[in-house]
């Protein structure tokens, strides 16, 4: 009887571990161009900053969204590290940050180390053969800077794909092309959690320009 309890129990932690509404993508051919373009997108260097152009903004989204994120993420360190890094990554590839946060909510609930039933990884659930398709064998895709990285050079590439369609290339993401639940969801967190207006006339971003 204990060790029927003992197996119950991590059962349903396992289950609760895993993202509850994670797919994956599916992979598709593409052309040499596009190819090339995602392969720059990831060799870019390293910035350990935001996307804001001016200091006061900068410190009033990562307040914000830091106290937005502390109970899903305690500890204060990794906090300001994920937001920096996040609000850089999706800057760069034209993907709005609070946008991203809405879609790591749903996908991974925010858990460095998710793994999906189909094997989608870390916080934005990437398939692993984008690291074979763009990617090189070195590249980890629980390691945090690589992960969002990942997650948003291939929604910029799904919204490139649907000329716009956030919510086609949200379902692209998730291998649910076609059905609303998804997106619905992610625009939903979006807007629910991570919506934001900066304080200020100055507050704006960089946009990456796209080849």
């Amino acid at each position: 009887m204990k060790a029927l309890t003992t197996i119950s129990l991590l059962l349903a932690a396992s289950l609760l571990s895993l993202p509850a509404h994670a797919g994956g993508q599916r992979e598709e051919a593409m052309s040499a161009n596009v190819r090339s373009s995602l392969q720059r997108g990831l060799a870019d260097t390293a910035v350990t900053r935001t996307a804001f152009r001016q200091a006061a903004d900068e410190t009033a989204w990562l307040k914000e969204m830091s106290h937005r994120l502390s109970k899903r993420m305690p500890d204060e360190s990794e906090r300001m590290e994920f937001l920096t890094t996040l609000h850089w990554e999706a800057s760069r590839a034209g993907v709005d940050p609070q946008l991203m946060l809405g879609l790591i909510q749903v996908e991974s609930g925010f858990r460095k180390y998710a793994v999906s039933p189909v094997g989608a990884r870390g916080y934005t659930q990437v398939m692993p053969f984008w690291v074979k398709a763009i990617g090189n064998p070195d590249h980890n895709l629980f390691q945090l800077r690589t992960n969002l990285r990942y997650g948003a050079l291939i929604l910029r590439h799904y919204i490139d794909i649907e000329r716009g369609d956030l919510f086609r290339a949200l379902g692209r993401f998730n291998g649910s092309l076609g059905r609303p639940e998804y997106p619905n969801l992610v625009v939903g967190a979006w807007k629910r959690h991570w919506d934001y207006q900066p304080t200020t006339k100055s507050a704006d971003t960089f946009s990456a320009s796209r080849s």
